[in-house]
């Protein structure tokens, strides 16, 4: 099935903008995505119809409000293709999703016990990490990456013992666009680490093609809206039942409880026990319409898509005079990651956006990865479904004129 980007492109307000005569060229993909005009739509009609809290309002616009949020939840169970509804917890974030888990995790090791990460690792799938070791005394252990920016799966695998009790790495690096091969390392911590809980920071995976959860054979998979066309701040945290049903809460206050008395509290049943205080409504009405609109497309002809522009960047990259590209996984998506000689990473990056051409810049939440690869930062230009192969050509139209001004 083809994919129709112009028609794409069209349900985008903001690529239509332009600065100082030049049409904007958005290429900060892994950042943020930009948000079509349904979820835009949605949100605007929350506020403008139906704004309420949800779930206990006895008014017809708790009852739509709820509908509407409730709604959302079934939405991304679908759309991860969860067992239950009741496996979707709401939240600001994959940071906040994942620091659910450890936060859990951290009252369950102890000393003895261990930790794996990746050396590709986003800081939210790093510093919880961490934080969890040191609350509990177990030790985090940290997988490294070969010359191609790929986990090392020999090293990976020779990590893996009776004593690992958590791994937690993410399916797409946010830095490089390395696809992990996540059924494989899965497969082989089952295999070796029968007893281990894992975890995936799916924050890169969710916007670059069908998630399946239960196939992937995680216990966690968190993602956030705002890289799958949703708005900021919100996201959600997708467990097995059976874990969500008995994990320690992660707040305490309104809607997570059953019953409260003065000395003593029962928490809710599942998903309102890991869901406190009022939620991000709007958010998550807006993240319902961002999966259902991204729904509508063909996976196979969008992942086509993506990787005909990253292909065509690289190759354009590999000719280009002064460029040395940071990681080149034999499976990657999305992310062109570089340096350019004379020139600083954010020196790139502020001549690019003289020129209407949007990256991003710096060490992208990865700093101990940059450390590894031995740069300060990288620029990154990453793409998405509405870009085309004319933002491919721009961003190396305004490449070229930046390296005339460094040289």
């Amino acid at each position: 099935m083809s994919f129709d980007v112009a028609a794409v492109r069209d349900q985008f307000p903001v690529l239509k903008r332009s600065f100082d005569g030049k049409p904007l060229i958005y290429l900060d993909n892994a950042a943020t995505t930009q948000k079509p005009q349904a979820v835009i739509d949605a949100i605007t009609d929350y506020y403008t119809n139906c704004n309420s809290n949800v779930h206990r309002g006895a008014h017809k616009l708790a009852d739509e409000a709820t509908r509407l949020y409730e709604g959302a939840r079934d939405t991304i169970a679908t759309f991860l293709n969860a067992n239950s509804r009741n496996e979707i917890i709401f939240t600001a974030g994959t940071t906040e999703g994942v620091n659910i888990v450890a936060n859990g995790m951290a009252q369950i090791l102890k000393a003895g016990d261990e930790v794996i990460v990746t050396e590709l690792e986003h800081h939210a799938n790093l510093i919880p990490w961490q934080q969890a070791c040191e609350r509990s005394g177990a030790t985090l252990k940290i997988a490294p990456i070969n010359e191609l920016g790929e986990v090392d799966q020999e090293a990976f695998t020779s990590l893996l013992n009776s004593n690992t009790k958590m791994v937690s790495f993410a399916h797409i690096s946010n830095a490089l666009g390395t696809v992990n091969p996540v059924v494989e390392m899965i497969a082989k911590i089952r295999e070796i680490a029968p007893n281990a809980l894992v975890t995936v920071d799916g924050a890169q995976g969710v916007a670059h093609g069908d998630v399946d959860v239960q196939a992937l054979g995680c216990d966690f998979y968190a993602f956030s809206g705002h890289k799958v066309f949703a708005p900021t701040g919100v996201g959600a945290l997708w467990g097995r039942e059976s874990l969500l049903a008995e994990w320690p809460v992660w707040q305490t206050g309104g809607e997570m409880i059953k019953t409260v008395t003065y000395s003593h509290a029962e928490w809710n049943e599942l998903p309102y026990r890991l869901e406190a205080g009022t939620p991000n409504i709007a958010g998550v009405i807006g993240l319902g319409a961002a999966l259902t609109w991204l729904s509508q497309f063909d996976a196979k002809a969008m992942r086509a898509h993506e990787q005909s522009l990253i292909d065509a960047a690289t190759e354009r990259a590999e000719q280009f005079d002064g460029m040395t590209l940071l990681g080149r996984a034999r499976n990657k998506i999305s992310v062109l990651s570089f340096v350019l000689e004379g020139g600083h990473p954010a020196d790139v990056g502020f001549l690019l956006d003289r020129q209407g051409v949007a990256i991003r810049t710096g060490h992208h939440c990865a700093e101990p990865l940059m450390n590894k690869l031995g740069v300060p930062g990288t620029a990154r230009a990453s793409f998405s479904i509405y870009n085309n192969m004319s933002d491919v050509d721009a961003l190396f139209d305004a490449l070229a004129k930046a390296r005339m001004m460094l040289l």
